[in-house]
């Protein structure tokens, strides 16, 4: 019965949660809002999903958040510091192939988001089969490096919560 009614817990409670941040204070009124959205959402789209995301480790999903988040924080000095002082002409662009040892498209998914929101790289393109993601860099001397960085800082703990 409670599968039925909350499909998607998670969603549910990350529904909710952002419903609270939006509002900007808190309110009683403003959370049963936020838990009927929570609730009604995930109810409406479960068609949309054919199976349901299998999260093997949830606590890793705030260390990977931490990461991310401190990562964001990092790239945009080092953007900013590339913009400011450095000359078009001695940026070291690369376009890089990350080969992907994830297989689940909602690990995929993350990792691909959270490459672009980091200041200064973009996944550019996803290979037909799956198997490697194109990331362009605004500046990298190592390209091999960048790669190894993105496997072992994104990857492997995306493969630990996902797979």
């Amino acid at each position: 019965m409670l599968a039925k009614l909350l499909p998607h817990p998670l969603l549910t409670v990350t529904l909710t949660i952002v419903w609270m941040m939006l509002l900007n204070a808190f309110s009683i009124g403003g959370l049963v809002l936020g838990v009927i959205l929570g609730v009604t959402v995930p109810l409406l789209t479960q068609a949309f999903w054919p199976s349901r995301p299998r999260v093997r480790n949830p606590l890793m999903i705030a260390e990977y958040g931490l990461i991310v988040l401190w990562d964001i924080v990092l790239a945009n000095i080092q953007v900013a510091y590339i913009v400011v002082f450095k000359p078009n002409d001695k940026l070291r662009q690369h376009f890089v192939a990350v080969p992907l040892e994830i297989y689940s498209p909602e690990a995929i998914t993350v990792l691909a988001g959270t490459i672009t929101m980091t200041p200064g790289t973009v996944s550019a393109d996803l290979s037909a089969d799956g198997r490697v993601l194109l990331v362009h860099c605004l500046d990298t001397g190592d390209p091999e490096g960048t790669v190894a960085q993105i496997k072992a800082r994104y990857e492997a703990r995306l493969k630990e919560i996902f797979e």
